[in-house]
């Protein structure tokens, strides 16, 4: 793992341990709700300041020394067009990968990822997320398209 980041580390070994636990008492779909419960008011309290900026790509770029704390390698690419503000997140180290296992998670998609991409459409509801490629599926990068209308 690239991250000795150790505040990061524990959270992303309770929210496996979490859910893994609550897998065993109510299965995937209520466990993964229940996780989802109050995690798009943290999304938003913590991409705010992030989607503050007059366009995605100035606010995902400011986002890039926070993934690099956590031993992420990140890039945006800014993808807008005349009614669109888009970018593409393109993350080239996912530090989750070597954790799901510990867990009894094949992948950390829908543990982590989804559930990111989830909470953001919950509280952006202007936004749209979506998962282009992952790692975990045997792509190089893992990749993320952001879209909201023109400011």
């Amino acid at each position: 793992m690239k991250t000795e980041n150790k505040e990061f580390l524990a959270a992303t070994h309770k929210k496996f341990a979490t859910l893994k636990e609550l897998v065993e008492q109510v299965g995937m779909n209520e466990a993964w709700e229940k996780m989802l419960v109050g995690f798009p008011e943290q999304q938003k309290k913590r991409m705010t300041p992030f989607l503050a900026a007059p366009t995605l790509f100035e606010g995902f770029t400011r986002s890039i020394p926070f993934f690099e704390s956590v031993g992420m390698e990140m890039e945006v690419v800014d993808i807008s067009n005349d009614d669109c503000d888009a970018v593409l997140e393109i993350q080239k180290y996912c530090p989750y990968l070597e954790i799901c296992n510990e867990y009894g998670f094949e992948t950390p998609c829908h543990v982590i990822c989804e559930m990111d991409v989830e909470a953001t459409h919950r509280a952006f509801p202007e936004m749209r997320a979506e998962i282009l490629s992952r790692q975990a599926f045997d792509s190089c990068v893992c990749i993320f398209k952001y879209e909201r209308p023109m400011k």
